[in-house]
């Protein structure tokens, strides 16, 4: 059974930075995209960026210039570099991917920006 799992999250103050990763693990012979989306308190899961398995990425426009998304196929893993963080960047982070053509999402990391 193919799963992803979510590391990274914490707690940073303003202006902080972290770094989130997610692998998949299983019996994997395709992984398309991959993507970050989060759920903050009272709202609804966002995209928050997006990146195909050549490397082409896509960002949500609250995150631009700040947050960095990258892969590494070999290790069929992806990640999430956020800077300057801010207090509404508070959510739950999920990883989601079409693995071997079937969408599959994390189990979520927690992310809290506060002072």
């Amino acid at each position: 059974q193919v799963q992803l799992v979510e590391s990274g999250g914490g707690m940073v103050q303003p202006g902080g930075s972290l770094r989130l990763s997610c692998a998949a693990s299983g019996s994997i012979f395709s992984i398309d995209d991959m993507d970050w989306y989060r759920q903050g308190p009272g709202n609804q899961r966002e995209l928050v960026a997006t990146i195909t398995p050549g490397g082409r990425t896509y960002y949500a426009d609250f995150v631009k210039g700040r947050f960095t998304i990258s892969r590494d196929n070999a290790k069929n893993t992806v990640y999430l570099q956020m800077s300057d963080l801010k207090p509404e960047d508070t959510a739950v982070y999920y990883c989601n991917a079409r693995v071997n053509y079937i969408n599959v999402w994390g189990q979520g990391t927690q992310v809290a920006v506060s002072s």
